[in-house]
């Protein structure tokens, strides 16, 4: 085991917590854009999107071969990809709009202001409680170093 392995291991998280705050600041800057993604040559609202992460394992694989060398450290974790939500925008009566339909009504996108905040909210603390972390491990590292004076 490295000397650095916590550290190592703590950055992948504050790097995945960032981007989910990254996305969800996206999401919150798109909620009423109402031209999105242009496909079959009409415009389509922009859609939510949410961050995926994964162990930076290979599998049980990873795991088992890991375990077989007497090792127990994790390795971290990274973003497996970033997933588009494919819920249908709500309706809104706008005639005005240059988006209207025939009816009347304009899709928006499925951003909800409340939910998004939450996302942020966790994102927030998992990156708070990764730098409290990190803060522990560099203080412990810099003890050890002490020990040898």
């Amino acid at each position: 085991m490295s000397m650095f392995h916590s550290l190592n291991t703590t950055s992948t998280a504050l790097t995945s917590q960032r981007l989910r705050m990254d996305v969800v600041s996206s999401n919150m800057a798109n909620s009423e854009t109402t031209r999105g993604k242009y496909v079959d040559g009409e415009w389509k609202p922009y859609q939510r999107k949410s961050v995926v992460l994964q162990s930076k394992e290979n599998g049980f694989s990873g795991y088992l071969q890991r375990a077989s060398s007497g090792g127990s450290e994790g390795s971290g974790v990274k973003v497996a990809k970033i997933v588009e939500d494919q819920t249908p925008g709500k309706l809104e009566y706008n005639p005005d709009h240059p988006d209207a339909n025939e009816e009347g009504y304009v899709e928006m996108p499925n951003v909800d202001p409340l939910r998004e905040m939450v996302d942020l909210m966790s994102a927030t603390r998992s990156y708070e409680a990764n730098v409290t972390v990190m803060n522990a491990s560099k203080g412990m590292l810099m003890k050890a170093l002490e020990i040898g004076k």
